[in-house]
């Protein structure tokens, strides 16, 4: 364990990005966006935006306000920036999915809305990158999830870079030839980077850490883990090569591609022999509904890569991509969020309002804070509707992917009134809830002083 300061913001992060998700369950709900819309119409750059962005990104460095200190043990370099760039990025956000939906012709809004949205969500994000690599610069050598980390913020800078360029040319702003090839030929590796390098090798490293940590088991580096790290900063490299590539006009692009699916299909397979290890080698033989509800999402990120294989080596991949890209963003990294959210948001409620108590009142468990049984039928229908939902793709039926969007709304819902039971201790039992004038915590608003001077300050 490593002495770390609580993040006073993780907590916002969390809800706006769990008020995405929700909207973005909404609009599949109503069949906006694919599958009832082309998978490149800009009714589905609108959801996709909501739910990558908004949901995943912002779950995502959210997370990384709290656990980047934990990973390298030093505190995180400019942490008053995490409020600025929170409503900088609620606002890009918010802007950029109205420029796609004004291009979609549904809303009368100028068409500005859309790079001036995506600029001011890359500025948001590289505030928070440069918060991130200032704290990691500060703590080299790097240990090994800190290493993934570090090559996940790079494939959100490429994954910017190349959303900007999009943004640029969608909205009439750039109209260079070599800009069009990129948006034409390269969309693709633009979902590549923000899903497969961005969110899924950031999560794979923060994963490691997590897992051993909630479910005690033994923490070192090993040789497979390390082979995870460098098989997956090849494949993303490769990706990235492949950018010049096509402004190039050069061959070569297809052999740089099929290598990154080969070095990503092993990364996956060796990245799953990793985790199983962790389970069976754990010391709490217990496991909470946490380690439990991610065993879907490992299900779901072999499945997706399973799947993506298939379809590439029969040649379908163009008319089953959708449900590719579904899997992964709904099974494997909405899964593990929420998986993970039914452990942080406990503890970190724990140590807001009972750390600085500890030893000289009783105190509930962090256990007592949920109620699994009610979770884990909550789950149990989520990964239920978003297997639904990937065959409804499969087979392009889209009034069962909405019927199936609809029980998934409903699965998330409940386990966000969950997390609101736990900031509101309502589980606790009522003699230990507020012992001696505690204070309950904020919501989502920060009741950690400035500085975080909590105590104990571990996790």
């Amino acid at each position: 364990m490593f002495a770390a300061t609580l993040s006073r913001w993780t907590m916002s992060y969390f809800a706006a990005a769990l008020i995405f998700l929700v909207l973005g369950e909404i609009m599949m709900v109503l069949g906006y966006g694919y599958p009832v819309s082309a998978l490149e119409a800009p009714e589905t750059l609108a959801l996709v935006h909501v739910v990558v962005l908004g949901w995943l990104s912002l779950l995502m460095t959210g997370a990384l306000l709290q656990f980047v200190p934990v990973l390298v043990g030093r505190p995180l370099s400019f942490p008053s920036v995490a409020l600025p760039a929170l409503l900088v990025l609620i606002t890009g956000i918010a802007s950029l999915t109205l420029g796609f939906v004004s291009l979609s012709g549904a809303i009368n809004l100028p068409v500005t809305l859309l790079p001036v949205g995506a600029a001011v969500s890359i500025l948001g994000f590289s505030v928070l990158g440069f918060v991130f690599a200032a704290t990691l610069w500060h703590a080299r050598p790097l240990p090994l999830p800190a290493r993934f980390v570090a090559v996940g913020l790079a494939a959100l800078f490429g994954t910017m870079l190349l959303g900007g360029i999009y943004a640029g040319v969608l909205s009439g702003l750039i109209d260079t030839e070599a800009a069009i090839d990129l948006t034409i030929d390269g969309l693709s590796l633009h979902a590549s980077l923000g899903l497969c390098g961005w969110l899924s090798f950031t999560t794979m490293g923060v994963s490691y850490r997590l897992l051993t940590m909630f479910m005690l088991s033994p923490d070192k580096e090993r040789t497979t883990s390390r082979l995870v790290f460098v098989l997956g900063a090849l494949c993303l490299g490769l990706l990235a090569v492949a950018v010049p590539v096509i402004l190039a006009g050069a061959f070569g692009r297809t052999p740089l591609l099929l290598l990154a699916v080969g070095s990503g299909a092993a990364v996956v397979a060796i990245y799953v022999g990793d985790i199983l290890r962790i389970y069976r080698e754990r010391r709490r033989k217990a496991i909470e509904l946490n380690s439990r509800a991610s065993i879907g999402a490992f299900a779901s990120l072999i499945a997706a890569t399973a799947l993506f294989v298939t379809l590439l080596a029969i040649g379908r991949l163009d008319a089953g991509s959708g449900a590719v890209i579904y899997l992964v963003a709904f099974g494997w990294l909405t899964g593990m969020g929420l998986a993970q959210l039914y452990k942080i948001v406990p503890f970190m409620t724990w140590l807001e309002c009972y750390g600085p108590a500890l030893g000289r009142v009783p105190t509930p468990r962090v256990q007592d804070l949920v109620v699994e049984a009610s979770g884990l039928r909550w789950f149990r229908l989520y990964y239920l509707t978003v297997a639904v939902g990937t065959l409804a793709l499969l087979i392009g039926s889209p009034d069962v992917f909405r019927l199936a969007s609809l029980g998934q709304l409903i699965a998330v819902n409940a386990l966000v009134l969950e997390f609101v039971r736990t900031r509101w201790l309502i589980n606790v039992p009522a003699e230990l809830r507020l012992p001696d004038g505690l204070v309950r915590p904020g919501l989502f608003l920060p009741s950690i002083p400035h500085g975080g001077s909590h105590e104990p300050r571990s996790i």
